[in-house]
């Protein structure tokens, strides 16, 4: 295997994240515009894959992010600090009073069922992760000082403001220096691109960004709209999967960006809200592997399962699993994932090791 993280015992973390944490709020069975009431979770596509770290594989992770000092800044705090991700590097922005300079990002989700799709809606302009800018945060502490053997970030962070991408690659040009293996989740959101450029200008930043990453994970569309690479005979609705059209576009990747060692997608063919095809590649070392296919997967609630396939890659990675294994955790927890509500992962490493190794959902008493 090409990738060789650095030992445990000379780091303090397993894996560093980037990116900005907001409080989801869930309206359950109802629509978000006509909703009563809402659950409260915390939520953000790089913390989560901290989050499935820490409380699944029980690594030690921290989150780099932002905050304002406000009641709603300390609720994501202490949802966090149920999570366990160590929050020594989160920065406390002070509140101006009713958030005219700075305020905490919110995530309105509803699941959807059948035919009607899950919704997010965000409010997120001006949040204090946002505004963070190059010298912000001594990486050469975190990666050098206290040591990290993942850094791991992604196109979310990155789409934030115009600063946050020159704030990833500061990071990113750290890790490397210090030997830290990079992950970079390319996440496409075109509600977060669409005013400062669109899929052009999302193309352009993580075109710069690639250079720097060693493992390059995205979903089935991420890597054209957000990378510029096309993928033959996609469907435009998602509704079959064939992981042989893949293939040409990986190598393209790889010779195109020849310091990526790992790509990984996850493959999703939606039937309906409830009910999606799941599966997952990996190409590493000139092999590409593929995971147990789920046809039919009940979904409970898919916001997260990217997040979460991607932990378990990376704990498998880091755990020196052979890759065909690694992509095995990762699709089953991905899986695992979906089936409890909230962005997070709320499943056991003996689950998730049951359902790679062909498990079933029989009940266990």
């Amino acid at each position: 295997m090409t990738l060789r993280p650095r030992s445990q015992s000379n780091c303090q973390w397993d894996l560093v994240a980037l990116g900005e944490v907001m409080l989801r709020l869930d309206s359950g069975d109802s629509r978000i515009s006509t909703a009563r009431t809402f659950h409260a979770w915390e939520g953000g596509g790089e913390y989560n894959v901290a989050r499935g770290l820490r409380r699944c594989f029980g690594l030690r992770t921290s989150i780099v992010t932002a905050l304002a000092d406000n009641p709603v800044g300390r609720l994501v705090e202490d949802l966090m600090l149920q999570g366990g991700v160590d929050q020594s590097h989160v920065r406390w922005v002070p509140y101006d009073g009713v958030g005219r300079s700075v305020r905490n990002g919110l995530n309105f989700t509803e699941r959807g069922f059948g035919v009607r799709g899950a919704l997010g809606c965000s409010d997120r302009g001006q949040t204090a992760t946002s505004q963070l800018r190059p010298g912000d945060i001594d990486w050469d502490v975190i990666f050098g000082e206290e040591g990290s053997r993942w850094f791991h970030c992604g196109g979310i962070f990155v789409a934030l403001s115009s600063t946050t991408a020159a704030v990833a690659a500061e990071a990113m040009t750290a890790a490397r220096r210090h030997g830290t293996i990079v992950s970079y989740d390319l996440n496409y959101r075109p509600s977060l691109w669409s005013d400062v450029g669109g899929m052009a200008r999302a193309q352009e930043v993580n075109q710069e960004l690639a250079p720097l990453v060693d493992v390059m994970l995205g979903n089935e569309e991420d890597f054209t709209a957000a990378l510029g690479f096309q993928v033959d005979g996609l469907d435009p609705d998602l509704s079959r999967l064939d992981p042989k059209r893949f293939a040409s576009m990986i190598t393209e990747v790889t010779q195109t960006y020849p310091n990526i060692s790992v790509v990984a997608t996850t493959l999703r063919a939606v039937r309906s809200a409830t009910r999606n095809d799941w599966g997952a590649l990996c190409w590493a070392d000139g092999e590409l592997y593929e995971a147990t296919l789920r046809p039919d997967l009940e979904v409970y609630d898919r916001v997260g399962g990217g997040d979460s396939f991607a932990s378990g890659l990376i704990y498998g990675l880091l755990a020196g699993v052979d890759v065909p294994t690694a992509t095995e955790y990762g699709a089953a927890h991905g899986a695992l994932a979906m089936s409890t509500p909230g962005d997070t992962s709320m499943v056991r490493l003996d689950e998730v090791i049951s359902l790679a190794r062909g498990g079933s959902a029989r009940v266990k008493r």
